[in-house]
């Protein structure tokens, strides 16, 4: 059975379910609805939906069949009309068949102590409200030891034995040396350890000062720059992004509340890698774009688990002072809050984050291997998440705020020698200007009394030869009155 393009939209009355089925038997078309459920089956097409609300079956649906395009378009009522249903584009959730209802308790309460009743439900009511602080530190996640000596990691840490088929290209896709035996405390200390060593002041200082190509990028908007403020804004999946989710694996995932925690943590690091390289890059990509998601990314690049909000903003911020092109403090703060921005938007511009990382590394040889471990996964979990959850994510996350000394680069010491040692420059510059200039001046002096001297000899010996001259004139006249006078 083949499973059909199909696309969900709804009204405060109705939901309408269009089925794209060019090759449908319509003869043998069969619809079934009952409660949250929804089947259609026309051979060789069938699709089931898990729907987030009930439908209801009353003599007011309605279908219709293009046989020019090949369409279904269905009509079904809601059992609750004014009831609006969230997630209808979360396609892989609506395909994953809901598990079966937990079974009735084989003891069965007869009667309570109205004490009881009254802490009961003032303990549901907690329940409801209950709002999760990112801000409490959280106990990291231990994992149990296996038999086979070999450490988990991936998506939940549901993964192990992996690297060991790929002996070769271990080195290239993460920064683990050995990943299969090395438990998560160790990765954290040789990952801080790495980044230290990587760690160049000149390039820091550098693009510190020589900011213009970097203040440009800042000023670009990406495309989730506005939609948490502005709700009319909605996220649209592209028929790619949709034949995608078709594809992915339908999964449900039974986590811990510290596991659920980490997975959380661990959707910011990666979220930080592809927002900077679409910041740097101003929405395009390129051959570099798979090297730097994961390395930007410490889950990616080593396999990192994360406890706090402020040890995956820490690492966040060093990594992206480390390896990139541009390494800059406000560019780092600014992929942030385009974070802080993907994450307030909703799980549908999370998703669709995802979906493009998930197509960036299945381009990238052999970094493909991340998406089996991590990225898959995370688009099919994603999906189940509450946009309220998110909201409290990216709500601790703007508030969380890091200093320059919590880096641990010693950058305030490195920017204050940098300034002095430039204003020592500056100033033993000065100085060489002066001592010029007032070089220049006496060498002008010194000209001028040349040129004075010069000018005296010159007229003197001009005066000299007038004088002769005059001489010689008187001379000759003499000469003449006598000649005259002896005629």
């Amino acid at each position: 059975m083949l499973t059909p393009d199909f696309q969900l939209k709804q009204d405060e009355n109705n939901l309408t379910i269009i089925i794209i089925a060019p090759h449908a038997r319509v003869t043998d078309t069969e619809i079934f609805i009952e409660d949250d459920e929804f089947r259609f089956h026309s051979k060789p097409y069938f699709l089931r939906l898990c729907l987030p609300g009930n439908i209801v079956e009353n003599g007011h649906e309605k279908a219709n069949y293009d046989s020019s395009k090949g369409i279904f378009t269905i009509v079904v009522p809601k059992e609750s009309p004014g009831e609006m249903f969230e997630g209808l584009d979360m396609l892989t959730s609506l395909l994953t068949p809901k598990s079966q209802k937990l079974k009735k308790p084989v003891i069965e309460v007869i009667k309570k102590d109205e004490d009881d009743k009254v802490e009961e439900e003032a303990h549901s009511e907690e329940e409801e409200e209950e709002e999760f602080d990112w801000h409490v530190e959280q106990h990291p996640y231990k994992e149990k030891e296996l038999l086979l000596d070999s450490q988990t990691y991936g998506f939940a840490n549901q993964k192990s034995g992996i690297f060991k088929r790929l002996q070769d290209e271990v080195y290239e896709i993460v920064d683990l040396p050995d990943p299969e035996h090395c438990p998560p405390a160790d990765r954290r200390t040789m990952r801080e350890q790495a980044e230290t060593e990587k760690f160049d002041p000149d390039h820091y200082i550098a693009d510190l000062y020589d900011d213009d190509a970097i203040q440009q990028i800042m000023k670009y908007d990406p495309p989730w720059c506005y939609m948490s403020e502005n709700k009319d804004i909605t996220v649209e999946f592209t028929d790619k992004e949709k034949q995608k989710m078709k594809n992915l694996p339908k999964k449900e995932y039974l986590l811990d509340d510290a596991m659920v925690t980490t997975l959380y943590l661990g959707l910011i690091d990666i979220l930080f890698g592809y927002a900077y390289n679409v910041r740097i890059n101003e929405g395009d990509e390129n051959v570099e774009s798979g090297w730097t998601i994961c390395k930007l990314s410490a889950t990616l690049s080593w396999l990192e688990t994360f406890s706090s909000v402020s040890d995956v903003v820490r690492s966040c911020i060093r990594r992206s002072l480390c390896y990139p092109l541009y390494r800059h403090w406000d560019l780092s703060q600014t992929v942030l809050q385009d974070v802080h921005n993907i994450l307030a938007a909703g799980k549908q511009q999370v998703l669709k984050c995802l979906l493009d990382i998930h197509s960036i590394l299945g381009s990238s040889y052999p970094r493909y291997i991340l998406n089996d471990l991590y990225i898959t996964d995370y688009c099919v979990w994603v999906q189940t998440i509450s946009n309220k959850r998110l909201k409290t994510l990216a709500s601790a996350l703007e508030k969380r705020t890091i200093s320059k000394e919590d880096v641990g680069f010693e950058l305030e010491f490195i920017e204050t020698n940098s300034a002095d040692t430039e204003k020592g420059d500056s100033d033993t510059e000065e100085v060489l200007v002066d001592s010029l200039k007032a070089v220049s001046i006496n060498q002008a002096g010194s000209d001028s009394d040349d040129d004075s001297e010069v000018s005296d000899n010159d007229s003197s010996e001009d005066s000299d030869d007038v004088s002769d001259d005059c001489a010689e004139s008187v001379q000759s006249e003499r000469i003449s009155n006598s000649q005259k006078e002896n005629i």
